[in-house]
This record gives structure tokens, sequence and C-alpha cells, in this order.
């Protein structure tokens, strides 16, 4: 790509949105004019990294946000507008704590030995009442409101006006629905290589958000936002693609599924380390209330709570649906972009490594029949379950490199003891005359 400069002229852009994901998921940017972004882009956007999620102090320097070009997308509900990410610099070195950076090095390990990960994913999120307390749609009250037209069809101008600037930003949508919880919806496009989709899920959840703001509501991927409902998962699709033939490795018509042996030991690299790769996707003390809650207004969570696979069977952490491709069920709203691609990239790529065994494909409903199966894993029933678990993989602390895993982990053990040290009315309730 030409310049940001000459990109700003080609297409009338004003001002930038220079951008970067914290350890936390939250997107933090300046707004830079067009007239100094070439400027910008030699000498960075500064920032305090203390200000935000990383783990830093007040005398530490700036970090620098430097931008990619690559990357760039042109508002398309406000264009004058461009949105741009990139990597992070301080004292001229990469911050190694940065999820985009800590991607980008997995996906370089990756490409190192002839593989490339693509992979799509599928956010589910409501459309709330500003003040967080209730849904939007009053009238959304069905006990299975899951692909309900009218309900649809109510939220039609929020839906279409996102799905139309997806299309116009190339990304390929092919379907959007009403979800399984009164108030929640999902919207689906293209699979690509990990960084783009990181990119781009992590763009879709500000543009939800903003189009959402536009129509006077509220959009939240909390993992569980409501007791009685399904929460948000953000279930995450795999396959592995040579980098120098272009081939699906993971695709193979003898395998069983249509799935090639080496897709069966990356499947159950994700598998060794789920209880670690929990505390990347489902990051927040709320996560947990999505995956060991009990069945909702419909029936059902839709959420794993086993580490099992299976072929196309919705009740597992994993499901094979068609031949060269699973599907992740464990992750949620709260994940971050980044980290979500290159946890299970790292974990995959032991998996093939080791040449892991997932065992033997459980074709059963998990939710009715789980309790008949021995020897099933379980994943965490918390966050600091989680966090433990991921303190003592060698596998994601070495894949995903110590300088990131002791600061997320840092980060992540004082959010769960903000939370322990927090009173609950429940608490009150059940306790005070004991």
């Amino acid at each position: 790509m030409a310049s940001l400069g000459e990109y700003a002229r080609q297409k009338g852009i004003k001002y930038f949105l220079v951008s970067f994901v914290d350890l936390f998921g939250t997107m933090r940017a300046k707004i830079v004019p067009a007239t100094a972004i070439d400027a910008i882009s030699k000498s960075g956007a500064g920032f305090a990294g203390f200000a935000v999620w990383f783990d830093m102090t007040p005398a530490h320097p700036d970090i620098l946000a430097m931008p990619d070009p690559d990357s760039v997308i042109q508002l398309p509900w406000k264009p004058e507008v461009a949105w741009v990410t990139g990597d992070l610099i301080m004292d001229g070195k990469a911050v190694e704590q940065n999820p985009r950076q800590v991607l980008k090095r997995v996906i370089t390990k990756a490409a190192a030995q002839g593989y490339e990960l693509k992979s799509g994913v599928e956010c589910e999120y409501f459309l709330i009442q500003p003040d967080g307390k209730a849904i939007s749609d009053a009238a959304d009250i069905q006990a299975k409101p899951c692909y309900d037209q009218q309900a649809l069809m109510r939220r039609y101008d929020v839906i279409a006006e996102i799905c139309d600037n997806m299309i116009a930003l190339g990304w390929r949508p092919y379907q959007n629905d009403h979800e399984d919880a009164n108030g929640q919806f999902e919207m689906n496009w293209e699979y690509d290589s990990a960084l783009k989709t990181a990119d781009r899920h992590a763009f879709f959840k500000y543009m939800v958000k903003s189009i959402a703001e536009k129509h006077g509501l509220r959009a939240t991927f909390m993992p569980k936002p409501f007791p009685h409902l399904t929460g948000n998962g953000c279930h995450a699709h795999l396959s592995l693609w040579s980098s120098t033939t272009g081939k699906n490795l993971f695709e193979d018509a003898k395998g069983e599924l249509g799935l090639s042996a080496m897709g069966y030991h990356f499947v159950a690299g994700v598998m060794h380390a789920a209880e670690a790769v929990a505390a990347i996707t489902n990051p927040t003390v709320n996560s947990y209330k999505r995956l060991n809650a009990p069945p909702t207004l419909s029936g059902a969570t839709w959420s794993p709570n086993t580490i099992t696979y299976a072929g196309n069977n919705r009740t597992h952490m994993i499901r094979i649906p068609d031949a060269g491709r699973f599907e992740l069920r464990l992750a949620d709203g709260a994940a971050n972009p980044y980290l979500l691609q290159a946890a299970l990239l790292v974990a995959g790529l032991d998996g093939m490594k080791n040449k892991r065994d997932p065992g033997k494909r459980l074709d059963i409903d998990m939710y009715a029949e789980g309790h008949t199966v021995k020897n099933a894993r379980r994943l965490p029933l918390n966050l600091l379950d989680a966090l433990r678990a991921f303190d003592q993989s060698t596998v994601l602390r070495e894949g995903l490199g110590d300088e990131f895993s002791s600061a997320y982990l840092k980060l992540r053990y004082d959010d769960w003891n903000k939370y322990s040290r927090h009173l609950t009315e429940w608490e009150r309730e059940t306790t005070l005359d004991c």
C-alpha cells in the first residue's frame, strides 16, 4: 500500500484512529489528523502504558503505536475517519506484552515450520438498553427465540447496517441471525489468515458497539450478562495450511470425518492444554458463569463444560462439522481477538509436534449423557482455576512468551483478587444469620 497520507488523500480521510488492543482486550486509540499521519507512521503515536491494561508503571517510557498500513479500514458509517492498528515499541524494542505482537510471533514460528493458520470467528452479542439492565426489545420474549424472524426484523436497521459495512469492507459476510437468547444476535463473515481474522474481530466489536450507539442502543459481548439467558460465545473455526503449497493440511478424504491425522494431533493439542487455554479464551470472572451455567430459558446453555470432541454435535468443546476444519466452542465474547488465535495455534502446534492423541470421539449428548463418561476432564470452574492451570502450563508459557505470560497472569490474578474482595448480596442473604 502507498503511505497512509496518500491513502487519506485518495479516500478523503480527515482523521485516523491509531489503535491497539491491551491485555484485557480493551481497544485504545488516539485521533490523528490526516495531515500528521505520515509523521506518526514514522515516529509512532505515544501512550502511557500504565494508563491501560499492561504490566507497567508510571515510570516506564511511552509506548509508541506504529500503524500497520495493511490493517487500515475506512469507517463506512463515518467515512472521513479511518481506523488503523499496528505494533507497539518502547525504547526502540517491541513491547512483548502486546497481544497483536504475541500473535505475530506465534505466526512467525508456525511459518518457519511451513504452516499458516486460517480461522473464522462467530461473534455473539446482545443489543440492550443503554443502562445495561435489560435487552432492547421488550417484545423479544419467546422461550426459544433462536432464528425468530420477527425479532430479527425488529432489529433489521442495526443488523443490515453492520452487514452492509462488512460487505463494503470486503469481508464476505454470509449470514446474520437471532441467537438462542432473547436480544442476542450473531453475524458471520468468511475465514482468513489468523492475523487478518484477529484484526477484523477487534474492529467488528468496535463497529457493532458504534452502530448500536448510533441507533440509541448498546451492544455487549459480555459472556453472561443475564443469568437466565444463553451467554455470548465466540466459536472459532480452525484449519492449518501449507505456507508453500497452499494446501489445507487438515483435509483428508480418507480420514475420519474428513480430518487428517495432523488435524487430529492439533485437536489433541488444544484438548491437552484446554484448562490453561481457558485462561485466554474465557478471561473474566463472568466467563465461568457461561461455562458452568444451569440450563437457560431455551433449555440449553450451548456452552461446553468438559474437554471432549465429537462430530457434528454442539454439546462438546470441539466439534468437527465438515472436512478439513474443526470448531472450538470454548471461547466467549470477552476473549482477546489476538490472544485467542495465538493460544490455539500454540496448543495445536504442540499437539502436532508431540503427535498427541485426542482419544475416542464421543458422539453422545454431553448435556444429557455426560455423566456416563468416566474419564472426561472438566473445564475450570472459575477464573482462578484457569489462571493456575495457565501458570503451570509449559506449553502456553513458552509458546506465548514468558514476559507476556507473567504480565497477563499478574493482571488477571489481581482481577480475581478484586472480585474476591467484593461482597455480594447473595452472601448477605445466605450467611448473615449463620
